[in-house]
């Protein structure tokens, strides 16, 4: 079955980075691709980043545009999600998550079926 470890996330000032990983593995032919998601306290789970598995196309949610990346390392069986130039608005648990989906829907929490146990962003 499929599982998504995620690692990465810590305690950073307001203009730093960290690189976000997620190790997948069991992926079947029911899941094309794999997105991140951020849930802050008392407010909704939402997309940020996603990438389809075959082809590398990727999605992001305008408020990350410019400053998130997300990659993936098939041999290696990683998903990435470079974050830079964080705000103390981008503090959150972030999920990466494995799911079918094509287009801009890709971003939509709906789509998704298999979820890691999140990693803690927190910026000050």
């Amino acid at each position: 079955h499929v599982q998504l470890v995620e690692s990465g996330g810590g305690s950073v000032q307001a203009g730093g980075s960290l690189r976000l990983s997620c190790e997948v593995s069991g992926i079947t032919e029911g899941t094309n691709c794999i997105g991140w998601f951020r849930q802050a306290p008392g407010k909704e789970r939402e997309g940020v980043a996603a990438i389809m598995i075959v082809g590398a196309t990727t999605y992001y949610a305008d408020s990350v545009k410019g400053r998130f990346t997300i990659s993936q390392d098939n041999a290696k069986n990683m998903v990435y999600l470079q974050v830079n130039s964080l705000k103390a608005e981008d503090t959150a648990m972030y999920y990466c998550a494995a799911g079918w989906s094509f287009g801009v829907g890709t971003l939509l929490r709906r789509h998704y079926n298999y979820w890691g146990q999140g990693t803690q962003v927190t910026v000050s």
